[in-house]
Protein backbone atom coordinates (compact mmCIF):
# COMPACT_ATOMS: atom_id res chain seq x y z
CA UNK A 1 0.00 0.00 0.00
CA UNK A 2 1.07 3.59 -0.79
CA UNK A 3 0.10 6.36 1.57
CA UNK A 4 -0.26 9.91 1.06
CA UNK A 5 -0.21 11.51 3.94
CA UNK A 6 -0.73 15.36 4.41
CA UNK A 7 -1.14 17.48 7.16
CA UNK A 8 -1.79 21.61 7.90
CA UNK A 9 -1.96 22.86 11.10
CA UNK A 10 -4.90 25.75 10.54
CA UNK A 11 -8.65 25.55 8.44
CA UNK A 12 -7.04 28.65 6.33
CA UNK A 13 -4.31 26.20 4.51
CA UNK A 14 -4.96 24.20 2.10
CA UNK A 15 -3.68 20.15 1.81
CA UNK A 16 -4.16 21.33 -1.91
CA UNK A 17 -0.36 22.25 -2.94
CA UNK A 18 0.77 18.80 -0.75
CA UNK A 19 -1.75 16.87 -2.39
CA UNK A 20 -0.29 18.05 -5.64
CA UNK A 21 3.58 17.40 -5.06
CA UNK A 22 2.96 14.26 -3.75
CA UNK A 23 1.04 13.09 -6.95
CA UNK A 24 3.80 14.52 -8.82
CA UNK A 25 6.09 12.82 -6.82
CA UNK A 26 4.52 9.41 -7.11
CA UNK A 27 3.89 9.92 -10.75
CA UNK A 28 7.77 10.43 -11.58
CA UNK A 29 8.42 7.46 -9.44
CA UNK A 30 5.74 5.46 -11.01
CA UNK A 31 3.26 4.83 -8.09
CA UNK A 32 -0.03 5.60 -7.13
CA UNK A 33 -0.87 6.77 -4.46
CA UNK A 34 -3.33 4.09 -2.59
CA UNK A 35 -5.20 6.13 0.20
CA UNK A 36 -4.67 9.83 1.44
CA UNK A 37 -4.79 10.67 5.28
CA UNK A 38 -5.30 13.89 5.47
CA UNK A 39 -5.58 16.06 9.07
CA UNK A 40 -5.88 19.42 10.13
CA UNK A 41 -4.00 19.58 13.07
CA UNK A 42 -0.75 20.99 14.71
CA UNK A 43 1.96 19.24 14.69
CA UNK A 44 3.13 20.16 17.82
CA UNK A 45 0.49 17.12 19.02
CA UNK A 46 1.46 13.72 19.82
CA UNK A 47 1.19 11.85 16.80
CA UNK A 48 -0.80 9.24 18.36
CA UNK A 49 -3.43 11.14 19.06
CA UNK A 50 -3.87 12.00 15.44
CA UNK A 51 -4.65 10.10 12.35
CA UNK A 52 -1.10 9.92 12.12
CA UNK A 53 -0.71 7.47 15.16
CA UNK A 54 -3.62 5.28 13.80
CA UNK A 55 -2.11 5.08 10.00
CA UNK A 56 1.31 3.43 11.43
CA UNK A 57 -0.64 1.18 13.81
CA UNK A 58 -2.31 -0.32 10.09
CA UNK A 59 1.03 -0.14 8.23
CA UNK A 60 2.95 -3.62 6.83
CA UNK A 61 6.10 -4.49 5.35
CA UNK A 62 6.64 -2.92 2.30
CA UNK A 63 4.13 0.00 2.46
CA UNK A 64 5.23 3.33 1.74
CA UNK A 65 4.36 6.44 3.56
CA UNK A 66 4.68 9.48 1.31
CA UNK A 67 4.64 13.14 2.49
CA UNK A 68 6.01 16.36 1.23
CA UNK A 69 8.68 17.07 4.27
CA UNK A 70 9.90 15.79 7.33
CA UNK A 71 7.82 18.89 9.33
CA UNK A 72 4.13 17.49 8.10
CA UNK A 73 5.26 14.62 10.84
CA UNK A 74 6.09 16.92 13.64
CA UNK A 75 7.89 19.96 14.78
CA UNK A 76 9.41 18.13 17.67
CA UNK A 77 12.83 16.09 16.86
CA UNK A 78 11.87 13.59 19.63
CA UNK A 79 9.05 12.75 17.77
CA UNK A 80 9.80 12.09 14.54
CA UNK A 81 12.86 10.37 15.52
CA UNK A 82 10.49 7.79 17.24
CA UNK A 83 8.17 7.81 13.88
CA UNK A 84 11.06 6.73 11.91
CA UNK A 85 11.85 4.08 14.34
CA UNK A 86 8.12 2.94 14.25
CA UNK A 87 8.29 2.78 10.39
CA UNK A 88 11.63 1.01 10.46
CA UNK A 89 10.35 -1.98 13.61
CA UNK A 90 7.27 -2.61 11.18
CA UNK A 91 9.56 -2.33 7.40
CA UNK A 92 7.24 0.71 6.31
CA UNK A 93 9.32 2.88 4.32
CA UNK A 94 9.06 6.56 4.41
CA UNK A 95 9.66 8.99 1.92
CA UNK A 96 9.50 12.53 1.90
CA UNK A 97 9.78 15.10 -1.33
CA UNK A 98 11.31 18.27 -0.20
CA UNK A 99 14.07 16.41 2.12
CA UNK A 100 14.57 13.75 -0.76
CA UNK A 101 14.58 11.17 2.47
CA UNK A 102 13.54 7.92 0.97
CA UNK A 103 14.16 5.70 4.75
CA UNK A 104 13.24 1.92 4.65
CA UNK A 105 14.31 -1.19 6.36
CA UNK A 106 18.31 -0.67 5.25
CA UNK A 107 21.50 0.46 6.35
CA UNK A 108 21.38 4.22 5.11
CA UNK A 109 17.50 4.44 6.99
CA UNK A 110 19.50 3.23 10.72
CA UNK A 111 22.13 5.67 9.86
CA UNK A 112 19.82 8.50 9.58
CA UNK A 113 18.57 7.29 12.57
CA UNK A 114 20.88 6.94 14.78
CA UNK A 115 22.42 10.28 13.35
CA UNK A 116 18.31 11.64 14.67
CA UNK A 117 19.18 9.73 17.73
CA UNK A 118 22.66 11.20 18.27
CA UNK A 119 21.54 15.13 17.77
CA UNK A 120 18.03 14.28 20.41
CA UNK A 121 20.82 13.20 23.01
CA UNK A 122 23.34 16.15 22.13
CA UNK A 123 20.23 18.58 22.14
CA UNK A 124 18.65 17.01 25.29
CA UNK A 125 21.59 17.31 27.71
CA UNK A 126 22.42 21.06 25.88
CA UNK A 127 19.11 22.35 27.40
CA UNK A 128 19.58 20.62 30.52
CA UNK A 129 23.37 21.93 31.30
CA UNK A 130 21.90 25.66 29.54
CA UNK A 131 19.11 25.12 32.77
CA UNK A 132 21.81 24.64 35.72
CA UNK A 133 24.06 27.11 34.62
CA UNK A 134 20.83 29.69 34.48
CA UNK A 135 19.97 28.38 37.92
CA UNK A 136 23.33 28.43 39.41
CA UNK A 137 24.00 31.87 37.88
CA UNK A 138 20.49 33.35 39.38
CA UNK A 139 21.74 31.93 42.80
CA UNK A 140 24.91 33.51 42.31
CA UNK A 141 23.55 36.65 42.17
CA UNK A 142 21.13 36.12 44.85
CA UNK A 143 17.86 35.83 42.77
CA UNK A 144 15.42 33.53 44.86
CA UNK A 145 13.96 30.69 43.01
CA UNK A 146 10.47 29.04 43.15
CA UNK A 147 6.68 31.06 44.16
CA UNK A 148 7.65 34.01 45.54
CA UNK A 149 6.81 34.36 48.91
CA UNK A 150 3.00 35.79 49.42
CA UNK A 151 1.80 34.90 45.67
CA UNK A 152 -1.27 32.77 45.97
CA UNK A 153 -1.19 29.35 44.23
CA UNK A 154 -3.78 28.18 41.39
CA UNK A 155 -5.98 26.15 44.34
CA UNK A 156 -5.60 29.33 46.93
CA UNK A 157 -7.07 31.37 44.15
CA UNK A 158 -10.54 29.10 44.13
CA UNK A 159 -13.51 30.15 45.55
CA UNK A 160 -13.62 26.59 47.94
CA UNK A 161 -10.32 27.27 49.29
CA UNK A 162 -10.85 29.63 51.90
CA UNK A 163 -13.47 27.11 53.05
CA UNK A 164 -11.35 24.12 53.15
CA UNK A 165 -11.52 23.18 56.34
CA UNK A 166 -15.32 23.81 56.77
CA UNK A 167 -15.83 21.71 53.86
CA UNK A 168 -14.01 18.91 54.99
CA UNK A 169 -16.07 18.47 58.60
CA UNK A 170 -19.39 19.07 56.72
CA UNK A 171 -18.43 16.22 54.60
CA UNK A 172 -17.05 14.24 57.77
CA UNK A 173 -20.52 14.63 59.25
CA UNK A 174 -22.16 13.32 56.58
CA UNK A 175 -23.40 16.33 54.34
CA UNK A 176 -23.84 16.00 50.22
CA UNK A 177 -22.01 18.36 48.14
CA UNK A 178 -25.23 19.88 46.96
CA UNK A 179 -26.08 21.25 50.89
CA UNK A 180 -22.53 22.09 51.72
CA UNK A 181 -22.65 24.08 47.91
CA UNK A 182 -25.89 25.89 49.02
CA UNK A 183 -24.83 26.61 52.22
CA UNK A 184 -21.51 28.46 51.44
CA UNK A 185 -23.32 30.11 48.51
CA UNK A 186 -21.26 27.77 45.65
CA UNK A 187 -21.96 26.51 42.43
CA UNK A 188 -21.88 22.55 43.31
CA UNK A 189 -19.98 21.49 39.84
CA UNK A 190 -17.18 23.86 41.54
CA UNK A 191 -17.53 22.43 44.60
CA UNK A 192 -17.89 19.20 43.02
CA UNK A 193 -14.58 20.18 40.85
CA UNK A 194 -12.82 21.21 43.86
CA UNK A 195 -12.81 18.36 46.20
CA UNK A 196 -11.87 15.87 43.25
CA UNK A 197 -8.56 17.66 42.96
CA UNK A 198 -7.75 19.01 45.94
CA UNK A 199 -9.92 18.21 49.06
CA UNK A 200 -7.46 15.04 50.11
CA UNK A 201 -4.50 17.72 50.51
Amino acid sequence: MVYGYIRVSTDTQTVENQRFEINKFCAKNEIKVDCWIEETISGTKNYKTRQLGRLLKRTQKGDIIVCSELSRLGRNLFMIMEILNICMSRGCRLWTIKDGYRLGDDINAKVLAFAFGLSAEIERNLISQRTKEALARKRAEGVRLGRPAGVKTRVEMLKPYKYHQRILHLRAQGYSLYYIANRLHMSRNTLGRYMRRFASK
